[in-house]
């Protein structure tokens, strides 16, 4: 029996020997040795007891997860109140591929999704269409309270959620998270704990307008790594939570930090929960300070690297919504695509367009005015799919792909364009450059 250095109660001790069988003597062993190695001092229950899972994408590759899967059947344990997970990876009906992608995505890549979606069932996933990296929007109902901690994996969810949220979780991978939330504890350390969530950059932003979410969380991302920024002067641009531009607005920024860095907690001063309440005292000793003006973010915006073979390329598609789209950003982009357009006045896109959001997010943007409009557009299309797992093979990524998401830039060879200048190429007003 593994002797654990942290302290813990009798039940988890009790576990830990065996006493309730080998299955979750392993798990809780891999829960206590991971708390050790980050110095946790005990372990602590998880109180928002809904998680999220990462791995949705039912991969030949990951071998040790499909027998793990069934061995958590056959002894009967599951998540009592169930998971959310993130976005599938395939939807033939709404993003064309071509034979060869089908092969490759059927039978070389997502050849077990639907075995693994039905093991998913049976260890407590509750909603089959409960697939989307924002589970914490309105419309999935995956939303944590202040104070929860959680057992969750998926960066761009656990940045959302400590940060705009206050709710409590660390990075976890995604197999830490499914023991935690089956075993209803994790380990106490990092953002789980006060200091640990204490800044130790402040950045001041000094710009002229409302910088691009995705290019400001990426240069924050990339300086910062993996610590805590507390960040000033963006509260001018925000209206207070919870608006929803301001939602949308902090889920494109947290997940541009998370990708570009390992950011999975940020405080923006007099917007977000804690630093409303704490202000300035969230800053530890001895921070370093990060000044982004226009000029830095231009600078950062530049330096992308362009990995096409033919920089020049006429892109093959556009994907908008990585993560993905709340049902506002949904309507404002609608409301774009029909003003460009009549300007053009072309009656498609030039691009042909990927929007991904949750399938109930798609739901609800189906009933709205919007959507009429929406269909009228040729070449735009809803998917709920994973834009990163579609891209992420030599096939379809190795072809022009055109985003505004740099989430997606970063994970594959997706050329990344400010909102406007992707507007402008989707809508034929401009070429790629």
């Amino acid at each position: 029996m593994y002797t654990p250095r942290m302290k813990l109660k009798p039940e988890e001790e009790a576990i830990l020997r065996g006493d309730q069988g080998e299955t979750k003597q392993k798990m809780m062993e891999v829960l206590v040795r991971y708390g050790d190695l980050f110095h946790a001092d005990s372990l602590v229950p998880v109180t928002h007891k809904k998680s999220h899972f990462v791995t949705s994408f039912g991969i030949s590759m990951l071998k040790p997860v499909y027998p793990l899967m069934d061995e958590l059947i056959a002894n009967g344990l599951k998540v009592e109140e169930g998971f959310t997970m993130d976005p599938r990876p395939l939807d033939y009906q709404n993003v064309s591929c071509g034979p060869l992608e089908r092969f490759v995505f059927s039978k070389i890549m997502y050849g077990k999704q639907k075995d693994y979606e039905t093991q998913l069932e049976k260890i407590g996933l509750t909603d089959k269409d409960g697939f989307s990296c924002a589970c914490y929007l309105k419309e999935v109902g995956n939303t944590p309270k202040e104070g929860d901690i959680l057992s969750w994996s998926e960066s761009s969810a656990v940045v959302f959620a400590n940060s705009v949220l206050g709710a409590r979780c660390n990075r976890n991978s995604g197999i830490v998270d499914t023991f935690g939330a089956i075993l209803g504890v994790v380990p106490r350390f990092g953002f789980l704990t006060d200091e640990g969530r204490k800044a130790t950059w402040k950045v001041v932003v000094k710009t002229s307008k409302r910088p691009e979410a995705q290019i400001l969380g990426s240069a924050i991302g990339m300086k910062v790594i993996a610590e805590v920024p507390y960040v000033e002067g963006l509260e001018e641009f925000l209206e207070p939570l919870p608006n929803e531009s301001t939602i949308a607005y902090l889920k494109d920024f947290g997940a541009a930090t998370a990708s570009n860095g390992a950011v999975g907690l940020y405080h923006i001063a007099g917007i977000t929960p804690e630093a409303k309440k704490e202000k300035e005292a969230l800053l530890k000793e001895g921070y370093k300070t990060y000044v982004i003006d226009d000029e830095e973010l231009e600078r950062v915006y530049k330096n992308y690297p362009v990995m096409w073979k033919k920089k020049n390329a006429k892109p093959h598609k556009a994907f908008i919504g990585c993560p993905h789209l709340t049902l506002e950003q949904l309507k404002d982009w609608t409301h774009k695509l029909e003003k460009a357009l009549k300007e053009t006045g072309r009656k498609k896109l030039a691009v042909k367009t990927i929007f991904t959001s949750a399938p109930a997010v798609l739901k609800a943007f189906k009933e709205t005015p919007e959507y009429q409009t929406f269909q009228k557009i040729g070449n735009a299309h809803l998917s709920y799919i994973c834009p990163l797992m579609y891209v992420d093979n030599p096939v379809a990524g190795g072809k022009p792909i055109i985003t505004n998401s740099n989430k997606l830039r970063t994970y594959s060879e997706a050329r990344y364009y400010k909102d406007e200048e992707i507007l402008a190429i989707i809508s034929g007003k401009e070429q790629t450059r």
